[in-house]
């Protein structure tokens, strides 16, 4: 793990909200329309979760998401203030060009089946997979909100590194392992490049 980072990748707040709880170990994403023509690329492999609240809604979410979003709202922080408490790091990356797989994910992320398909048809068919590894900070980095950090893409600077020191991960270390093969069976058998 990096000492700091000040890279930031934006999610809706309630799935940032499932991972730091260990709901769920998956990220699915194709990238926001600043993403440029090649779209989303893991550009990084370490990265605080930043939650976002624009475009979420319940009808996005799976139905057992609910309980997340009302805790996601609830800690939402004052207007023109970021709340950084959780901490990423990618330990494998698939790339899915076939949707047929999309259903061996149901029940590892709290996405509605719409929602991913979506996502996964957004511009050309394909979705990349991330599991990653979550850690928690007990007392949060607030920091002042900022055009620089708006816009929809996944990646972001944060205006300063900030220290992963006294970062716990949210999942032991067997619960973690056991939740990355679930994973890597379930994209197993069918057409998934593993890319880590």
């Amino acid at each position: 793990m990096l000492p700091s980072n000040r890279i930031a990748f934006k999610e809706w707040a309630a799935i940032c909200a499932a991972l730091a709880e260990g709901a769920q170990t998956l990220i699915l994403r194709k990238g926001g329309i600043h993403e440029g023509r090649d779209g989303f690329r893991v550009a990084h492999s370490e990265f605080w979760l930043f939650p976002t609240y624009l475009h979420e809604a319940a009808a996005g979410l799976d139905r057992d998401a609910a309980p997340l979003l009302a805790r996601a709202e609830a800690d939402r922080p004052p207007t023109g203030m970021l709340k950084l408490a959780h901490y990423a790091v990618v330990s494998d990356v698939a790339e899915i060009r076939s949707e047929s797989l999309l259903s061996n994910l149901a029940g590892l992320h709290l996405w509605s089946p719409r929602t991913v398909s979506a996502r996964f048809h957004y511009r050309q068919p394909g979705l990349f997979a991330l599991t990653v590894r979550v850690y928690s900070r007990s007392e949060p980095y607030l920091i002042s909100d900022s055009p620089h950090l708006a816009g929809c893409r996944t990646w972001v600077d944060l205006p300063a590194d900030l220290a992963t020191e006294r970062l716990r991960p949210v999942l032991d270390d067997e619960e973690f392992q056991r939740r990355r093969e679930q994973i890597r069976r379930a994209l197993a058998s069918g057409d998934a490049t593993r890319l880590t």
